[in-house]
């Protein structure tokens, strides 16, 4: 199990491939939106290609402005999106169990755009970028399944984003 996910920080301990905790994943992201339309043989395939990570609290999992090749799903535990903005770094989020994190990363190989800080003990299900190859190669329809799920998660943040910035532009989104 390599990851550079493991680089991160020297408490990072490896608990192996997520499917060794399938029961303990579905659970966590079957309440998320992301997940909802995915029956519980789709995750428990899609577990086959995570690898599982427990971090001490005050771990940083992604750093923004670094390379990252892949994205961290928290399992259990709390986590924060932090954004630093004219030297001044903000909370933008708090992550819930079952939601992901580094996914723009992921697909496009740029470096991080925030960076997430695990605040008390956590576990994150992580998916590299070779593992998610894989998965396309190994099993299509649940690759292009996330794929898709992927870009209605971005879109879904563009929207948000912009209606925040920009109130009176899109008056059917209030």
């Amino acid at each position: 199990m390599s990851s550079a996910f493991a680089e991160l920080e020297p408490n990072v301990e490896p608990l192996g491939p997520v499917s060794d905790f399938v029961d303990e994943f579905v659970e966590a992201v079957s309440p998320q939106p992301f997940f909802a339309d995915w029956s519980r043989p789709d995750t428990a395939m899609f577990s086959k290609y995570l690898d599982c990570y427990g971090v001490p609290s005050n771990s940083v999992v992604l750093r923004e402005g670094e390379e990252g090749n892949f994205l961290a799903i928290l399992v259990t535990g709390r986590a924060l999106i932090l954004k630093t903005f004219e030297g001044v770094e903000k909370v933008v989020h708090e992550m819930r169990p079952g939601e992901l994190v580094g996914e723009m990363s992921l697909i496009d190989g740029k470096p991080r755009f925030a960076s997430c800080l695990a605040v008390e003990p956590s576990d994150f299900a992580v998916l590299t970028y070779d593992n998610l190859n894989r998965l396309l190669i190994e099993e299509p329809q649940l690759g292009n399944k996330l794929l898709l799920k992927l870009l209605e998660l971005s879109t879904q943040r563009l929207r948000k984003s912009t209606t925040e910035m920009l109130p009176g532009l899109m008056p059917w989104s209030a």
